[in-house]
């Protein structure tokens, strides 16, 4: 049992292998939180103290005590309405315009297995691996009920929360703000490490003291965003790789998020995850629910790297589905960097016969294949395959790509529209658009109304007349702008749209995945744009950013691996001079950091030299004999490359039995120091055999002395070692 409950005094104890996470519901029926962190045993509402807080007010049931404040007790789900004035995770309002609601605790139930989320991702485990907690909570004057619920998935040491909310009262409810996790710590000096970013250059780190005042990151465009990731790291200041307390939040959403920290009046620190408190208003009428997206949280007593590997093997075997959760992913090139838009079917060929010469598995064609679609700014909504520019039928193209002994993938954009297209010609009203206003345009195109089933129903036909008649095993499914004109024609409530858009997206993914389950969805959305755990829950991998440059995918690629793991990171090695830096970086160097993620190439085979084709193969090669290791070992950050004269990192299998080592300096000079590292993740006692040179070194030695950098001349040079363990 991982969730126990003490009834004489309500405390609620959630257990993982390493962490316990407690809270209570006090005799008014407030929900008070206790404890998160490192396992232990035993009652903490001694923690609790209880002070006259002058102008803190206080809830009228207390009667005549001043030293009960909400304003100034941690809390587990704090709502507005309350007399705590720090921010909330849930914001009411009524239909004349009053603010605040009044839930109080009703009841409880545990269970086996991982509750789940109708319409909307959400982790899974089976009975066996986790435990569900339901708290019940109502306003019995709104008549408003707040389920919270709890997953408990305890050898992963990670806890689930989300709140499905029920309006049972007489009335229209308008909720403005639902956050579906809040982290309370009574005492503590932290810093928020967040992930912002900007189209091709995606997931930087950002560490911030938590001090007096709000620290407040999200989204507003409608997608998770380049701007700022889902995801959030409160950290004990000081905290590093291998040891601090660290606490990890994940909103398992894809569209428009707010994730906050802030240290209060008394020191004390809250940390808030969910929907936006701005531009967003959903109206819950009578007999309505409403459910918030779910947030993973984990905790890790022994530093950052240790929570990014438990939000690892959270994600790649909990939240990713399908055929290729867990299976080998096809080394691919894909068409976009070696012909943009200017191609034919015989340029397709002619890269597949190159890709096939490669010992390659698979040629993706990217944007340019239908309607009248030569540039970026026609075409889009009109998925019927332009025979004409290709000289062949998809079916009959991938025909004979499959004839090479390659897979055949395609490139799609299904929530948008050309304005130069067939369908917004015929359906002008199924753009987003406010009525008596010029959109706004972005990448010339508009956005779909995806919260119309009528809308989703006529591109999802489409699409699958498309794949019905080619053998398409890959699809990369792209989002390439923002969402600005947020109004529906065909919805009452405008509040809605936005949720319902996002729904509409997950349907229509749920839909794709269920008519082909063998097919590998990589999602995009200008590279990085959305990429979140809501979509790895339908897209076991995601196109990391639009930069394909080796350098800036170094620290792209390390922002990204403190949640996310190797498996889903879409990684290509590109041309030189590159098409996004003109930085050129020599073909290992490529490689390397490429193998950081999915691995494939996006580049015009036929440019390169026989030279340049032998280390293709090769390096291919490698990453095939590496990849258990790559996708399945325990991840480690070696160096920090944004301060750091080199980008380091590792994988070593579970079992202690082999490590990879990587790298690519950064900084090269004249007469240089000796540069070491020490590895991780080894059985001190044990001897590892470097792979090429034959040299032993013991597992302690490698870990606490370290190991010496091989010293390169040139841009950029790169390492990768593999040890074995000898036996």
């Amino acid at each position: 049992m991982s969730i126990h409950f003490q009834e004489d005094k309500r405390i609620f104890t959630l257990q993982t292998k390493h962490t316990t996470y407690q809270f209570m519901a006090d005799p008014y029926g407030f929900l008070i939180h206790l404890y998160y962190g490192e396992k232990t045993e035993g009652d903490m509402d001694y923690l609790l103290t209880y002070r006259d807080r002058g102008f803190s007010g206080n809830p009228y049931d207390a009667g005549m005590d001043r030293t009960y404040s909400l304003d100034a007790l941690p809390q587990e789900y704090p709502f507005m309405g309350s007399g705590d004035f720090r921010s909330s995770a849930l914001v009411v309002r009524t239909e004349d315009q009053t603010y605040g609601c009044d839930l109080r605790y009703r009841d409880y139930k545990i269970s086996d297995g991982k509750y789940g989320l109708e319409g909307l991702p959400a982790v899974y485990a089976g009975s066996a691996q986790a435990q569900t907690l339901e708290i019940n909570l109502e306003d019995p004057v709104l008549g408003l009920q707040a389920k919270l619920l709890y997953g408990v998935l305890p050898e992963l040491d990670v806890i689930t929360r989300s709140v499905k909310l029920f309006n049972g009262g007489g009335g229209r409810l308008y909720i403005e703000k639902a956050s579906s996790a809040v982290l309370d710590f009574i005492y503590g000096d932290y810093d928020l490490m967040t992930f912002y970013g900007r189209h091709a250059m995606e997931r930087n780190v950002a560490k911030t003291p938590v001090d007096h005042g709000r620290i407040s990151v999200g989204s507003q465009r409608g997608a998770s965003s380049h701007q700022y990731n889902p995801a959030m790291i409160l950290a004990s200041r000081g905290a590093g790789e291998d040891h601090g307390l660290c606490y990890g939040l994940a909103f398992v959403y894809s569209g428009s998020f707010q994730g906050e920290a802030l240290k209060d009046q008394y020191d004390q620190t809250r940390l808030i995850m969910g929907l936006p408190g701005e531009l967003w208003c959903y109206p819950l009428d009578v007999g309505e629910n409403f459910i918030v997206p779910e947030t993973v949280m984990s905790c890790s007593a022994a530093g950052l790297g240790q929570l990014s590997r438990q939000f690892h093997k959270c994600f790649r075997r909990h939240l990713c589905r399908g055929k290729y959760a867990l299976t080998p992913r096809p080394v691919l090139v894909n068409s976009w960097e070696a012909a943009y838009f200017n191609f034919s079917g015989e340029t397709i060929l002619k890269l597949a016969e190159e890709a096939a010469a490669l010992d390659m598995d698979m040629v993706v064609l990217d944007d340019g294949w239908f309607g009248q679609r030569n540039d970026d700014n026609s075409g889009l909504g009109d998925w019927q395959v332009n025979e004409e520019k290709l000289g062949y039928s998809l079916g009959e193209l991938a025909r004979n790509i499959n004839d090479l002994g390659l897979k055949f993938g395609l490139w799609i954009e299904p929530e948008m529209v050309s304005e130069d297209s067939d369908l917004y010609r015929a359906h002008p009203d199924w753009a987003l658009a406010v009525p008596g206003r010029r959109p706004v345009r972005a990448r010339n195109q508009l956005v779909l109304d995806f919260s119309r089933k009528d809308v989703r129903d006529h591109v999802f036909s489409q699409i699958c007349h498309v794949l019905d008649n080619a053998n398409v095993e890959y699809i990369k499914w792209d989002m390439n702008r923002s969402i600005f004109d947020v109004y529906s024609r065909e919805t009452k409530d405008q509040g809605r749209v936005l949720y319902n858009y996002m729904l509409g997206v997950y349907d229509f993914l749920e839909k794709l995945i269920a008519r082909y389950p063998d097919i590998l969805i990589e999602g995009c959305s200008g590279g990085g744009g959305r990429f979140d755990p809501g979509m790895l829950y339908y897209t076991p991998q995601i196109w990391c950013s639009d930069n394909t440059d080796a350098i800036d995918r170094l620290r792209i690629q390390y922002g990204t691996s403190f949640f996310y793991p190797v498996s889903c990171v879409g990684a290509h090695v590109s041309a030189v001079p590159n098409h996004q830096t003109g930085r050129s970086v020599s073909m290992e160097t490529r490689a390397v950091t490429a193998m950081a993620g999915t691995f494939g190439y996006e580049l015009d085979l036929s440019a390169l030299t026989g030279d340049e084709k032998e280390k293709v193969r090769r390096n291919i090669h490698q990453y095939r004999s590496y990849y258990p290791l790559i996708a399945d070992g325990d991840y480690y950050r070696l160096s920090d490359p944004f301060s750091d004269p080199e980008a380091l990192w590792e994988f070593a299998s579970q079992d202690q039995e082999e490590v990879l080592l990587c790298g690519v300096a950064l900084e090269v000079h004249g007469n240089m120091p000796s540069r070491y590292v020490k590895l991780k993740g080894l059985d001190p006692s044990g001897i590892y055999e470097d792979e090429v040179s034959g040299k032993r070194y013991s597992g302690g030695v490698l870990m606490n002395a370290g190991f010496p950098l091989p010293i390169a001349a040139g841009d950029y040079p790169s390492v990768q070692i593999h040890f074995t363990k000898v036996h």
